[in-house]
């Protein structure tokens, strides 16, 4: 619902839209308590997930535009981008929020050419990058694994966080604690320093063992029709069989104008389809990671680490789809992400109540709802007092989601949309 619609009277409604206006309120400040909160369920954890990932907020409007707004893709289309770490732990239950990170574009430069704006990106420091947010990602993960000494904190990125700064930065925390770990997907020929590449390095490996993944359908934008990258292109989805390689390498660092970056040594895990249907293009992750890959029990925790990563898609998908934030009616960018630090809060809860209700259905719902909460949803539901033995937690949820629209069958779950 709109602000005015979510709230019962106009003092209600004026209250919540002096908050999100009020200059002592920023997205770092109502995030803060989330933050400390969910290390603490971090520090509860033997294993931890910091996924990163951006999505892009289309601030676009028919008239007047968000003031604060920048252009995205191009000069038509105005937004902000956000960034955050996003925590999971080994069997992909949302945790919660660690760190985050929005900005906007000043100008797309259209009058360049493409030899031009790569030369440019070449000489121009990493700090004054869009793609810095990874190397800041990985630094706040380190935070996170000096303040939860006891988890084993693993920073995880897709294809856009194959960067050599990110592979390079420290991880170490002391020699008592270990270090924060990385795993990212790679999407780019790298040469090692016995003069080969890492994807020919895994390949040589032996297989390790073979094992089936779930491929998601993908429809291509109408902008991307025409490219040859099979990253951009339609597919069905399907049930793909793979094998499974691992190799150590080391890395020789690429020239730098304004620095020396050093060797560097990492872990290479390579998932790949051997037979895939006619007109299909193979599936192929070549994982790069810094955990241990001397057992086969550890080499398949890293591929199952990067299968949860999708996880933060749905994280995206219930924060925009469900809770609408692109649709939020603020003149500001301020008060927007104001909102947007609320609503993924809420949209991390709805994450967590789905996958708890799933995996711990008996539990006492007096776990995660207040006695308020639950009563009051009971009392709506049920037209009669509360019982005096809180409900199972599976029982609360489904409830929840009912005054969403869902209906209510044995073999299924409510999901993101509907709570």
């Amino acid at each position: 619902m709109s602000i005015p619609a979510a709230t019962d009277r106009r003092a209600e409604m004026e209250a919540a839209y002096r908050f999100f206006d009020n200059d002592k309120v920023s997205p770092e400040k109502i995030l803060e308590p989330h933050f400390e909160a969910t290390q603490e369920r971090i520090s509860q954890t033997d294993f931890t997930l910091l996924v990163q990932d951006t999505t892009e907020f289309d601030l676009t409007r028919p008239k007047q535009q968000v003031r604060g707004a920048g252009p995205m893709d191009c000069e038509s289309r105005h937004g902000a981008f956000f960034h955050p770490l996003q925590a999971f732990d080994i069997d992909g239950l949302p945790l919660g929020m660690v760190w985050q990170k929005h900005w906007v574009r000043d100008k797309i430069e259209t009058a360049l050419s493409r030899q031009v704006k790569h030369k440019q990106r070449r000489q121009t420091p990493i700090e004054e990058k869009e793609s810095h947010r990874w190397v800041e990602g990985i630094r706040a993960a380190r935070e996170v694994a000096q303040s939860c000494p006891q988890t084993t904190c693993v920073c995880v990125g897709d294809s856009e966080a194959d960067i050599y700064e990110v592979f390079s930065e420290p991880r170490e925390i002391d020699a008592a604690t270990g270090q924060a770990h990385l795993l990212v997907r790679a999407c780019q020929t790298r040469s090692t320093t016995d003069q080969s590449n890492w994807l020919e390095k895994a390949r040589a490996a032996a297989c390790l063992y073979r094992c089936t993944v779930d491929v998601s359908a993908r429809t291509a934008k109408i902008a991307a029709q025409l490219r040859t990258s099979k990253r951009e292109k339609s597919r069905d989805a399907r049930v793909a069989e793979v094998e499974v390689r691992a190799t150590s390498v080391t890395l020789r660092p690429p020239s730098r104008g304004d620095r020396k970056l050093p060797e560097v040594r990492v872990n290479v895990v390579l998932v790949e389809e051997v037979n895939p249907p006619d007109g299909c293009d193979a599936i192929q992750w070549l994982l790069i990671t810094t955990l241990s890959i001397d057992e086969l029990e550890q080499v398949k925790r890293i591929v199952q680490s990067y299968c949860i990563r999708w996880q933060i898609e749905i994280f995206f998908r219930t924060l925009k789809s469900g809770c609408r934030v692109e649709e939020r009616q603020f003149e500001t960018l301020d008060r927007l992400m104001n909102s947007v630090a609320v609503y993924a809060i809420i949209a991390w809860r709805i994450m967590y109540l789905c996958r708890l209700g799933r995996e711990c259905p008996d539990l006492n719902c007096e776990v995660v709802f207040e006695p308020c909460e639950w009563k009051s949803v009971y009392m709506a539901l049920k037209h009669t007092d509360p019982p005096s033995t809180p409900p199972r937690l599976n029982e609360i949820i489904r409830m929840i989601a009912s005054l969403g629209g869902y209906v209510e069958r044995k073999r299924t779950n409510p999901g993101p949309q509907t709570l």
